[in-house]
């Protein structure tokens, strides 16, 4: 019960009336108690750095669009559903496909943001490709996708979102994905 006050008045005197509903909520609802961000707002933040083109020395360039992002809160992951276009000279056409990532989150202080990390190629999917031009996809794809999402900013907090959480001696934790979105859990700075 204290905790949930806490966080009650950490979101009231930070000025924010949502992240202080979204604490109080999840206390009573089992979520973890902290900072919500959602699945829209993390959406919103990874497309402002695609459409990203990806030449692989004259042989062929590899187009990626915005991923979609679905949560995987029984794994504490997310996966980016990544479209994809492949063109170059050893292919006789655009072929479209389209790969899957699956990532971890982690908080970096130094600018208030969350970033991807610990990347797993999860699916790679040309369907109207020949096999030798797939499997020369294969070696380089997990390249492609650590390039295209790591460390790539999720989501960043403002200064007046930690203006109250820092006066309380705390900052933000461990990250949890869940359903909805984000929650970022706030623990107490070290002495």
């Amino acid at each position: 019960m204290r905790r949930r006050h806490l966080f009650f008045a950490l979101g009231a005197l930070s000025g924010a009336p949502a992240a202080a509903h979204a604490a109080d909520a999840d206390a009573d609802s089992g979520k973890p108690p902290g900072y919500a961000v959602s699945t829209a707002q993390l959406q919103q933040m990874v497309a402002q750095r695609f459409p990203l083109r990806y030449p692989v020395h004259g042989v062929l360039n590899l187009d990626v669009q915005a991923p979609r992002l679905q949560m995987l809160p029984e794994q504490n992951r997310l996966r980016a559903a990544m479209a994809v276009e492949v063109a170059g000279p050893l292919l006789s056409r655009v072929h479209p496909g389209r790969f899957d990532v699956d990532f971890a989150l982690r908080y970096e202080a130094s600018d208030r943001t969350v970033r991807a990390h610990q990347l797993r190629l999860a699916r790679l999917n040309f369907p109207n490709m020949q096999p030798p031009a797939q499997e020369l996809l294969n070696t380089y794809a997990p390249a492609v996708a650590e390039r295209a999402l790591q460390e790539v900013v999720l989501h960043q907090l403002q200064p007046s979102d930690l203006r109250a959480i820092d006066t309380m001696g705390m900052q933000p934790g461990p990250i949890t994905v869940t359903k909805d979105g984000l929650v970022i859990g706030l623990v107490l700075k070290p002495l």
